[in-house]
C-alpha cells in the first residue's frame, strides 16, 4: 500500500458531473489499495471571476481581504468533493489550508510557505479517511488567511506528498508534458518522463503547466511528480530527478512564449555601476526582468537591451526614462510583439553543434533572432512575436521531434 496525493485543477472540478468522475477515480484509487490524499483548485474559472468580483466593488482591494475572498473558491470545491465521496461511501474530511497546516509568511497574494504541520491530514488518512484539502492556501504567522498565487494547488500538492511521504499526482485538461505545444505543432509528442531541471527550464521559458514553484519544491525535497489527464485518465509525464539515457534526444521540448516585449536603452556610458542603476529601479518596482543583452562598446559607449512581461512594460519603459538621463544614455525604445522560443534538453550538455543547428534553421525559415540566452541544458532566442509558431514549428522538425524517437 502506498500514499499518493491527487490534485485537481479547475477544469477538473468545474460542474457536478465532473465533481463526481473525480469521485470515481478517487475510489479506483482506493480499490487497488493505496491511501490517496486530494488537493483541489477552486471550479472552472471560479478565481478569475471573484477577482473580477472585486475589481467591480473596489479599487483597494486591500491583500488581506483579497486572500480571504480567493481562498473561497477552493473551500467550496472541498465540500462538494467530500459530498460525492460519501455518496460513494467513502468517507472523506476538508480541509482548509490552515487546518491541513500550512503555515506561511505574511505576504498576500503570493505568500511561501514556511512549515506544513500535517499531523491532521495524517490522522484522517490514519483513520481510513480520505482528506480533501483546499489548494493555493494557508495561515500566515500573523494568523492571516493566506494565498499563494497562481498555481498554488500544484505547490500545495507539493508539499503534502513531501510531508506525509506520498507520490505526487497533478491532473489538469492535458495528458502530460509534451514536446511542444500541441495546438502549435499538431504532431507534438507527449513525453513519457522528464527530469526536474529540464521541466524548471522549460517552465522558466513559459510552459504554463506544471507551475514552477511546485516543481522547485519537488526537486529540493525529491518528491516523485506524474502529470496527468483528468478527462482520459490514461498515464501520463513523469517528473524525476533522474538524467536521461544517451540514446535520449538531444532536445526534449521546445517552449514558444509570446507574452514578453523588449526595451532598449541607447547610448549608454560604458562604465561601472551604470546597469546596477537600472536594474535595481526595475528591481524596486517589481519588474520580473528576463533577457538581458548588452552590445560590445564602441568609443565607450553601448546599449542595454532587456525583455519583461508584456503587462509590465508600460512601467519598464516608465523607470528606463527616468533613468536614462540619471545614466547619461541617450533615449529609451521599445518593441511590445517579441517572442521567446527555448529549446531545452539535458542531452545538450554533451552534445556540440546544437547552437549551431538553431541558427541555421532559423536563417533557412528567414527568421532573424534578436537575442540569444543560454544555460547548460537551454538556447533561448527573441524573434518577432509573429514569426513564434514558424521558429517552434521549423526547430520541431530540425531535431527530431515531430516522430518517436
Amino acid at each position: 500500500m502506498g500514499l499518493v496525493v491527487q490534485k485537481f485543477g479547475g477544469t477538473s472540478v468545474a460542474d457536478p458531473d465532473r465533481i463526481r468522475e473525480v469521485a470515481d477515480h478517487v475510489a479506483r484509487t482506493l480499490k487497488r489499495g493505496d491511501q490517496v490524499v486530494v488537493v483541489v483548485s477552486a471550479m472552472g474559472k471560479e478565481t478569475d471571476e471573484l477577482l473580477h468580483l472585486a475589481s467591480q466593488v473596489s479599487k483597494t482591494r486591500p491583500g488581506r481581504e483579497m486572500d480571504m475572498l480567493i481562498t473561497a473558491g477552493e473551500r467550496k470545491a472541498t465540500a462538494l468533493l467530500c459530498m460525492a465521496l460519501h455518496d460513494k461511501g467513502i468517507h472523506a474530511d476538508s480541509f482548509t489550508g490552515s487546518q491541513a497546516g500550512f503555515i506561511t509568511d505574511t505576504n498576500h497574494m503570493n505568500a511561501k510557505i514556511l512549515e506544513v504541520r500535517a499531523e491532521r491530514v495524517r490522522a484522517a488518512v490514519d483513520a481510513g479517511h480520505v482528506p480533501v484539502v483546499g489548494g493555493a492556501q494557508g495561515v500566515s504567522t500573523n494568523k492571516d488567511v493566506t494565498f499563494l498565487g497562481r498555481g498554488g494547488s500544484d505547490t500545495t500538492a507539493v508539499a503534502l506528498a513531501e510531508a506525509l511521504g506520498g507520490d505526487c499526482e497533478l491532473y489538469t485538461d492535458v495528458s502530460g508534458v509534451f514536446t511542444t505545444d500541441p495546438r502549435v505543432v499538431p504532431v507534438a509528442r507527449r513525453m513519457n518522463h522528464i527530469s526536474f531541471d529540464e521541466m524548471l527550464e522549460m517552465c522558466a521559458a513559459g510552459c504554463p503547466k506544471p507551475a514552477m514553484r511546485a516543481v522547485e519544491f519537488a526537486r529540493t525535497h525529491k518528491v516523485k511528480l506524474h502529470v496527468r489527464s483528468a478527462f482520459t485518465w490514461e498515464p501520463g509525464t513523469w517528473i524525476t530527478e533522474e538524467e536521461p539515457n544517451m540514446e535520449d534526444a538531444i532536445v526534449s521540448g521546445i517552449v514558444g512564449d509570446d507574452s514578453e516585449a523588449k526595451v532598449t536603452i541607447t547610448g549608454v556610458p560604458d562604465r561601472p555601476g551604470v546597469s546596477a542603476v537600472l536594474f535595481r529601479a526595475l528591481a524596486e518596482a517589481d519588474v520580473n526582468v528576463d533577457m538581458i543583452v548588452q552590445n560590445v562598446s564602441e568609443a565607450g559607449i553601448t546599449d542595454i537591451s532587456f525583455t519583461v512581461p508584456a503587462e509590465g512594460l508600460e512601467s519598464s519603459v516608465a523607470i528606463a526614462e527616468r533613468v536614462a538621463p540619471e545614466i547619461g544614455a541617450d533615449g529609451v525604445t521599445y518593441d511590445p510583439s517579441i517572442a521567446k522560443v527555448s529549446l531545452v534538453g539535458a542531452g545538450m550538455k554533451t552534445n556540440p553543434g546544437v547552437a549551431a543547428t538553431v541558427f541555421e534553421t532559423l536563417a533557412a525559415n528567414h527568421i532573424n533572432i534578436e537575442m540569444i540566452s543560454t544555460s547548460a541544458i537551454r538556447i533561448s532566442c527573441v524573434v518577432a512575436g509573429e514569426e513564434c509558431d514558424a521558429a517552434v514549428t521549423a526547430l520541431h522538425t530540425a531535431f527530431g521531434l515531430d516522430h518517436p524517437s
